[in-house]
């Protein structure tokens, strides 16, 4: 942005400023090095030893408790979002603007304040338990373990499908569903080859997500007791069984690529849609009332469950005594202050990244592109514990401090910065800055003057984006945070696990609102349409 000089990328196709492509290249080194530690951390507990800790009888436990933990929570995802999608879609469900928006909300939710909410509701003691005793039922179906995780996962995740398969649904030619019907096909036919093809890859990139979502929560499975990848791993760094955790880290990221490859053979061929034409909307008679049952269902169950819990937690909470775990606004304050940190270094790190892949495409950005997706990608518990390693062995001045806990931070959400800049580099004219270059600007000043103003709004969406994303971040903090410090997640944390649930009601509903901030920036910086 700021240099003439050019390069040439290893092709020989195009030309790249040198500036844009060393800065780029040392954000994508940031990302990957620290993981590169991860790999070499488990190089260094020997062979025999290695094989010996991942096929004993409790790693390969951990394993398939995580193999089935994903396969439902997916399967679940897509059984909820796919039916709920259709009916706000392409049936006359009454209010289907109301229906959509209370469908979707549950996604502002961190699956580990919805699964405090649950044992608590539905535990040993619970909730309900307490108001059906006087009718004679001394207790209720165990929530703890596989059952719990799985509703907990499926209720918190089930949006992604609904939303990328609903915007499929809008997107495609329904006339062809009317030509099927004319060819005497019925309606699940026509369903079958006409609707299911064209919105397969929009499937399987909300099952994706939703089983990357599951196999990388640690809150879920720690609060129901479930041996998942990310609870075992916690557990054992906590014990200082670091070659188990760094071995089962491994493991984790070998199963997420796995899962990024299985998503890349279902989707199959991604199909162009002729532009939405719309055809006739199915009736759903008899079915109408039946259709808003299951609705206001799902939608029950994953928001007002929760809140209820909430404000019950904060109608108690103070009766509860427990002068360590009061709530104080520094906690509030810390988390804004390490997200808007987040926020700033990833937007500044983000800036060459998109630039140079936006206005200078090639291999070489591509390349730098994706890594910084890497983080994304990887658990928050094992960039965490990568974190762990580098920083106690070849950081050590900043092992412990903010400074730190920022990086993992901006390695982890970089891609949101990154995805909301590039969208917005490209739809400046590349016209306007060259016609600034004609009338004597720098390309640095005609950047400063054109075409940072044009991309301020994808800027601060992006910023928000990843203020608001770090604001919920729960393993990263646990394993990284300076001793002492507490944020709103770490305070929500502490007190569940004293059990002090009232003193976690308040940074919790703070959390609930800051999340729902989150849906707004999506919805104003995307234009998601809710008709």
């Amino acid at each position: 942005m700021a240099t003439e000089q050019q390069t040439k990328t290893g092709d020989g196709e195009d030309q790249q400023p040198l500036g844009l492509t060393v800065a780029s290249a040392a954000v994508a080194a940031a990302v990957i090095v620290p993981l590169l530690w991860l790999v070499k951390s488990a190089l260094d507990v020997g062979f025999s030893e290695a094989v010996a800790l991942v096929t004993r009888p409790t790693t390969v436990e951990v394993f398939l408790n995580s193999t089935v933990l994903v396969v439902l929570v997916t399967a679940a995802c897509v059984a909820l979002g796919v039916p709920l999608a259709y009916l706000t879609v392409r049936t006359d469900l009454p209010f289907k603007r109301f229906w959509t928006i209370i469908i979707a909300l549950p996604l502002v939710i961190p699956s580990y304040i919805g699964a405090f909410a649950f044992v608590s509701a539905f535990g040993p003691r619970g909730v309900f338990q307490r108001l059906l005793e006087p009718l004679g039922v001394e207790s209720l179906p165990e929530i703890y373990g596989l059952p719990g995780a799985v509703l907990v996962l499926t209720l918190y995740t089930y949006p992604y499908v609904f939303i990328t398969t609903r915007a499929a649904l809008k997107s495609m030619d329904t006339t062809l569903i009317d030509a099927a019907r004319t060819l005497n096909h019925t309606r699940w036919e026509a369903f079958k080859r006409v609707t299911i093809p064209q919105i397969r890859p929009a499937v399987a990139a909300g099952a994706l997500l939703a089983a990357l979502y599951a196999l990388s929560d640690f809150g879920t499975p720690a609060i129901m007791k479930f041996d998942a990848f990310t609870r075992v791993i916690y557990v054992e760094f906590g014990s200082f069984g670091r070659d188990t955790a760094t071995l089962l880290s491994l493991q984790l990221v070998a199963v997420t690529l796995l899962i990024l490859t299985l998503e890349s053979q279902i989707r199959g061929d991604e199909r162009t849609t002729t532009g939405g034409r719309s055809g006739s909307v199915m009736r759903l008679g008899r079915w109408k009332y039946p259709a808003i049952g299951f609705a206001a269902l799902v939608a029950a169950v994953a928001l007002v469950v929760p809140l209820g819990i909430l404000l019950t937690w904060f109608a108690e909470g103070v009766a509860e005594t427990s002068q360590s775990l009061a709530f104080q606004p520094e906690y509030a304050f810390n988390s804004v202050l390490v997200a808007a940190a987040t926020a700033g270094a990833a937007t500044v790190a983000g800036l060459p990244v998109a630039y140079l892949a936006a206005r200078h495409p090639s291999r070489v950005s591509s390349v730098f592109e994706r890594s910084t997706y890497v983080g994304y990608a990887v658990p928050g518990v094992v960039l965490g514990l990568a974190l762990v390693f580098f920083g106690s062995s070849y950081a050590t001045p900043i092992y412990q401090t903010l400074y730190l806990l920022v990086f993992a931070y901006v390695i982890r959400f970089l891609p949101q910065a990154v995805g909301s800049l590039r969208a917005s580099f490209l739809r400046v004219d590349p016209a306007l800055p060259e016609a600034a270059r004609t009338l004597g600007e720098t390309p640095s000043g005609a950047f400063r003057h054109v075409t940072l103003p044009l991309v301020a709004p994808g800027l601060f969406g992006g910023a928000a984006l990843v203020f608001l994303t770090t604001m919920k971040e729960l393993p990263a903090t646990l394993l990284l945070r300076p001793a002492g410090f507490k944020t709103l997640v770490t305070h929500i944390w502490t007190a569940y696990a004293a059990g002090y649930f009232g003193q976690a009601a308040v940074p919790a509903l703070i959390l609930l609102f800051v999340s729902g901030l989150s849906m707004l920036v999506i919805i104003t910086q995307e234009g998601y349409d809710v008709k």
